[in-house]
């Protein structure tokens, strides 16, 4: 079962966002890595295309903004009282946004890869990364 399906059955009011994928990325970046500079920024890869370039998380993995990360960040994550969010992949064009997602647990994520899960406001993020035995998941509150 795919994760829109699962979603979907949690709460039928989620709606698939075709092409947020650039603004999420951008939002993301704004509320969690603004403290970086260009330089910082480029340092642990963040930005760019090829290997290792691009990948939000490395916000985290490289140290650079404090976060919980492995069970803790599974145990912060449950413990939210999770409601609107937008969860969105690394690598591809459409998001979602979920209305009611306290129900979302990783139980249902443990198959998927470098996705982001924001609340609407952005004031924390959990994140699952492809490196599952080195990185992550990583849970952070601003």
């Amino acid at each position: 079962m795919n994760l829109h399906t699962q979603l979907s059955k949690i709460d039928p009011r989620t709606r698939v966002l075709t092409g947020w994928s650039a603004y999420l990325h951008a939002r993301w970046e704004e509320a969690f890595a603004s403290h970086l500079t260009t330089v910082e920024k480029k340092r642990i890869y963040l930005k760019g295309v090829g290997d290792y370039s691009g990948y939000l998380w490395h916000v985290f993995s490289y140290q650079t903004r404090e976060h919980l990360s492995r069970s803790e960040a599974i145990s912060a994550f449950h413990a939210l009282r999770k409601k609107r969010c937008f969860v969105f992949y690394q690598y591809s064009n459409d998001a979602f946004l979920i209305e009611d997602s306290f129900r979302i647990d990783m139980n249902m994520l443990q198959n998927e890869e470098d996705i982001y899960l924001v609340d609407a406001d952005f004031t924390w993020t959990f994140v699952i990364t492809h490196e599952t035995e080195t990185c992550g998941p990583y849970f952070a509150k601003v």
